[in-house]
């Protein structure tokens, strides 16, 4: 299976290799970046680290390594300011997404490809790859609130001195300002977060801010988000790779789940070999629903801004 990452010179591409390198399961990743030398640079980084770690090929290049590629990574973009929401991005970074979209076109694709948008604002291009790019549905993903989730259960797990990964809860709808937690099935290993002592409402709303808050709080302490994202990612890539069916909750073109189309957003979908395996429209409560279709909304209007300066 080979990976290639368009934009891997930058800290989100670059922490996303690393995290594909240590989890060993794919067997080639491309490194692809407008400073060819950084991306080289990068590549000599993790090929040396490659006899204590997995058996892989890893290379830098261009836009030739994507005719073979499986699984073709986009996190180029322009980084996100510490006070700016991520649709603030659009107009900065929606001409650069569409130029690789274009690039990708002319170098040709493998038919069973899967393209994984992780540039921001991520719900908006990963509608604009799947417009642009005339795929199947499924084979267009974007990370959507992955990241969001983990970085929520990370801050869960922490204030109840609860083990990470026993932590279960999700963030579904836009990655960005109108994102919804889901504190229906939200748990520790099985328990309900409102059976475990110490947990309140005014807890919940507190860690939740702190969660929408975060890319921003490490954007300002230490300049751009890169670890926690390449595990994302890595999260996502390995379910496509192993065909682990995970359920996770990546941004997609919906087509009627929870009442939402003709948008991309991230609801809970099932992900294995070849992208997307089905969406599930879980029971929730009902203003955490109410809250996903507001998400939808409040895209679209953003989104038919987009396609009119694009002419999709």
């Amino acid at each position: 299976m080979k990976v290639s990452i368009i934009g891997a010179g930058g800290l989100v591409g670059s922490c996303a290799a690393f995290a594909l390198q240590n989890g060993g399961v794919v067997r080639e990743i491309a490194l692809l970046d407008v400073n060819e030398q950084l991306a080289s640079g990068q590549a000599l980084d993790l090929l040396h680290g490659g006899p204590s770690t997995a058996d892989q090929v890893i290379i830098a290049g261009g836009y030739e390594h994507i005719p073979d590629s499986d699984i073709i990574c986009i996190t180029a973009g322009l980084r996100r300011k510490p006070d700016e929401s991520r649709l603030d991005l659009i107009n900065r970074n929606v001409d650069l997404f569409v130029q690789i979209l274009d690039s990708l076109q002319n170098a040709g694709l493998k038919e069973d490809a899967v393209v994984f948008v992780v540039s921001n604002p991520v719900d908006i291009l990963t509608y604009l790859a799947a417009q642009k790019l005339n795929m199947c549905p499924k084979k267009v993903i974007g990370l959507g609130t992955q990241l969001d989730t983990i970085r929520f259960r990370s801050l869960i797990a922490a204030q109840l001195s609860a083990p990470p990964t026993q932590v279960k809860a999700l963030i579904l709808g836009e990655h960005g300002d109108s994102m919804v937690p889901i504190f229906s099935s939200a748990s520790i290993n099985g328990l309900p977060l409102d059976k475990v002592p110490g947990w309140t409402p005014n807890l919940a709303s507190e860690l939740f801010t702190r969660t929408k808050g975060s890319g921003a709080e490490v954007i300002k302490k230490k300049g751009g988000a890169g670890f926690a994202v390449g595990i994302a990612i890595r999260d996502v890539i390995e379910s496509i790779v192993l065909d682990k069916r995970q359920l996770l909750p990546i941004s997609s073109v919906q087509q009627g789940c929870y009442g939402l189309r003709d948008v991309a957003l991230s609801v809970p979908t099932v992900v294995g070999h070849g992208g997307i395996v089905e969406c599930l429209e879980i029971e929730l409560w009902p203003k955490e629903v109410q809250g996903i279709r507001k998400s939808g909304q409040l895209l679209q209007e953003t989104l038919q801004k987009v396609l009119s300066r694009v002419g999709a």
